[in-house]
């Protein structure tokens, strides 16, 4: 793929996951004996990224000491966020200095990340090189393991708008670069904000997932996924 750069977003409290989270952030949970940031990382290093940031807040340092001891073939910067939580948009600006101009992956850890995903970032990356705007993977609610999605946005071909009936759900991975967030005034912003206003405008592109969505929101959720047998 002809991107090159990713950001993780790993500050999050996790605070819908206690008891799990009391002593351990919520991107060191394990689902098969593999953590959640290690997953987002290994995909990003399977579409070809070479540079990865990673931003931190709550129980920071496990995140420092696994990223030194793991030693994972790809340059990895830290955003520490540790004393000032940014938010997600805040927090992607934030972190992504370092790849300048270039256009980024933008990943969640809280879904579960496999190899299945490859071929639709593979398209969801050629959807952004055509219209140079931020793409986002969605996928239908019906295919959630988690029910209580309402839906964020909907798709007519590529294009994204967000209705008073929304079937699709937002997977947790998107496309951008730095030009859509430097605009927002405020330190601390979310990324919805900016994806409101570029629907307003008809420039949010997206791209509809076929694969069963495992979301690890709630320490309910991340049991009923622990339990099942799923193969990566």
């Amino acid at each position: 793929m002809k991107i090159k750069c990713g950001m993780i977003l790993a500050a999050g409290l996790g605070k819908r996951m206690q008891p799990l989270t009391l002593n351990k952030p919520k991107p060191l949970l394990e689902i098969k004996n593999i953590s959640l940031l290690e997953r987002s990382i290994n995909l990003l290093i399977s579409c070809g990224v070479q540079e990865i940031s990673i931003n931190v807040h709550y129980l920071s340092n496990q995140i420092k000491s696994f990223i030194n001891e793991n030693k994972f073939n790809v340059k990895i910067n830290i955003s520490d966020e540790t004393e000032l939580l940014l938010d997600t948009g805040g927090g992607v600006l934030a972190g992504t200095s370092n790849f300048k101009d270039k256009p980024f992956f933008v990943i969640n850890p809280d879904t579960l990340w496999n190899k299945e995903y490859m071929e639709e970032i593979k398209n969801l990356e050629e959807i952004y090189i055509k219209y140079n705007k931020p793409s986002l993977l969605l996928v239908d609610k019906k295919l959630s393991l988690d029910t209580s999605f309402i839906g964020d946005f909907n798709l007519k071909k590529d294009l994204i708008s967000k209705d008073k009936e929304n079937q699709l759900i937002f997977t947790g991975l998107h496309i951008t670069n730095r030009n859509y967030l430097r605009s927002e005034k405020s330190k601390i912003f979310s990324l919805n904000k900016i994806w409101n206003d570029l629907i307003k405008d008809k420039n949010l592109r997206g791209l509809e997932s076929k694969q069963t969505f495992y979301h690890l929101n709630t320490f309910e959720m991340y049991n009923k996924i622990s339990s099942l047998k799923i193969i990566d």
